[in-house]
């Protein structure tokens, strides 16, 4: 049946004009597109909220209604916890006809069909569903108790797939607090070490790609890794992927840097983010590499040093024009420079959090394999 004949389907409304303290700033939680996650089932308001005059110029839903994004990211689809009114960018579903249809198997439906409604969304610059697609959506509608065990299914596959991901995370901050535990906090120093430059224990180089304009399709398409600044934030602190390659005539323009050296993004949203090569690749001008000097420094040491450097390096770059940070920054940048044994400890240690990393994701991507084709086989009937 088309989902608008199994409940009421309504578009969220904001208070006008935004920001007034008649209707902004009140007891009255808000849900903004901000507050959905791209796993996350279900959702609970943490960023805005309403006065009471505003609530009553907004749309209120209640606890366990479903709510699907239609703009920001259309298609996205969550479950609220609590009773709150909603953003203009959403459409919620009130009203479930509960003997035709469980809110959980919509939820899993909806979000297996996300793409495809995203793609529906039209605007030249912001992309929006209209709340008719939304009603206009087929839902399938097998027995009630077959819907709930569909839906207990892939709620559990997805549990599993959120263990892991925490798992990694945990990882990530037990990193984190071995440096501390080593080291101490860089930017303090309170354990006194001896500073020294950047460029002292390091080579710091700026990477290069000199041809205008970069879009040229003659330097790419070929056999050589060519990182971007956004391949840099996805890694997760070792890069061993990439968007880009360049053929022959490409890398005669760029400058290429080894496994085991450090990459920064030094311009734009990505000022600051880190990482450590784990194969070798050819980096543009927004990135530098900075090689430890043997005996001086571990890789792992600075690449650690510079996450704490970042949150200064983002509030000192200019404000009046593209963000960014320089050479003449790094070189000299002064850090704590520990005895390289205890960097190498440190190197030691990280490594063998890497391979639980690797571990994890790698499960992790078979999680997914497997709960796409769980997903695939229950909405065609064959699970």
């Amino acid at each position: 049946m088309k989902l608008g004949a199994l409940c009421n389907v309504v578009r969220g409304s904001s208070p006008r004009p935004q920001g007034d303290a008649r209707f902004y700033g009140g007891p009255i939680p808000r849900l903004m597109v901000a507050d959905l996650t791209r796993d996350g089932k279900h959702v609970r308001p943490q960023i805005d909220s309403l006065t009471i005059e505003g609530a009553r110029l907004s749309r209120p839903m209640k606890a366990g209604d479903v709510v699907i994004a239609v703009s920001g990211n259309p298609g996205l689809t969550a479950i609220l916890v609590n009773d709150a009114c909603i953003h203009d960018g959403f459409v919620g579903l009130r009203d479930l006809e509960a003997t035709r249809l469980t809110t959980d198997f919509l939820y899993r439906y909806l979000t297996f069909i996300k793409d495809q409604n995203h793609g529906l969304a039209v605007g030249a610059i912001f992309k929006n569903l209209t709340t008719d697609q939304i009603k206009d959506i087929d839902v399938p509608l097998p027995p009630l108790s077959e819907q709930k065990r569909i839906a207990a299914i892939l709620d559990k596959a997805d549990e599993l797939r959120e263990k892991r991901r925490q798992a990694l995370a945990k990882l990530d901050t037990l990193t984190q607090s071995l440096f501390l535990e080593m080291f101490g906090d860089p930017i303090h120093n309170e354990r006194k070490w001896a500073l020294d430059e950047l460029g002292e224990m390091a080579r710091v180089e700026r990477g290069k790609f000199t041809p205008r304009p970069r879009g040229d399709p003659s330097f790419y398409g070929g056999r050589f890794p060519f990182i971007q600044t956004g391949d840099i934030s996805n890694s997760g602190g070792r890069l061993r992927l990439w968007s880009q390659t360049l053929n022959d005539k490409g890398v005669k323009v760029s400058r290429s840097f080894p496994p085991g050296t450090v990459v920064i993004a030094i311009v734009g949203a990505t000022l600051g983010i880190t990482s450590i090569l784990d194969i070798e690749v050819y980096c543009p001008d927004s990135v530098v590499g900075i090689q430890a000097h043997a005996s001086k420094a571990s890789a792992e040491y600075i690449e650690r040093v510079l996450r704490f450097w970042r949150p200064i390096f983002v509030a000192q770059a200019p404000e009046t024009a593209r963000a960014n940070i320089n050479l003449e920054t790094l070189r000299p940048l002064k850090i704590p420079c520990p005895p390289f044994l205890l960097q190498s400890e440190y190197a030691r240690r990280v490594g063998s959090m890497e391979k639980l990393k690797v571990s994890h994701q790698s499960a992790i991507s078979k999680l997914d394999t497997l709960f796409a084709s769980l997903q695939h086989r229950a909405f065609r009937g064959e699970l």
